[in-house]
């Protein structure tokens, strides 16, 4: 239905030793339509003198998609229903942990969604709705494995 394009890359530094791990896990992120992005490994993962400041992280990205992608699903639905929006905020947080098979992965992502609406807003229930149509709808969601939680 549609291609999806980034590009990465990476260079040993002067003075790094790859085979030592002694080098830095930063690198650049470029996206399809020009966007740049500077990318490391997680300071909590590879330690603060290894990871790029001021870089985001694979775990911080997907955190990030998961959330964009129930955001737009979440106003598409909303929209749908007869309620406008006015503003949404999320401060979405993922958890890395040891899966059910012991290998370390995303298990978890919280969505905090703030939503302010003009007009009528949604009753509790009719939220709560919204926010499954929109998790059922999300593409990002429909390809991860981690639990998503609208909290």
């Amino acid at each position: 239905m549609g291609r999806h394009r980034a590009t990465i890359e990476w260079r040993l530094g002067d003075g790094e030793d790859f085979l030592a791990g002694r080098y830095s896990r930063g690198h650049a992120v470029a996206f399809e339509g020009g966007h740049q992005a500077p990318g490391t490994a997680s300071a909590q993962v590879v330690g603060n003198r290894w990871a790029a400041k001021g870089a985001v992280d694979p775990e911080e990205m997907l955190v990030a998609s998961i959330s964009a992608c129930h955001m737009l699903s979440f106003l598409h639905v909303a929209r749908l229903a007869g309620f406008v929006a006015e503003s949404y905020r999320d401060a979405a947080e993922g958890t890395l942990a040891e899966n059910a098979d012991g290998r370390l992965a995303l298990t978890r992502t919280v969505l905090r969604p703030q939503i302010a609406w003009r007009g009528a807003a949604p009753s509790p229930a009719e939220l709560d709705r919204l926010h499954h149509a929109a998790h059922e709808a999300c593409f990002i969601a429909n390809s991860v494995k981690t639990e998503v939680v609208v909290a």
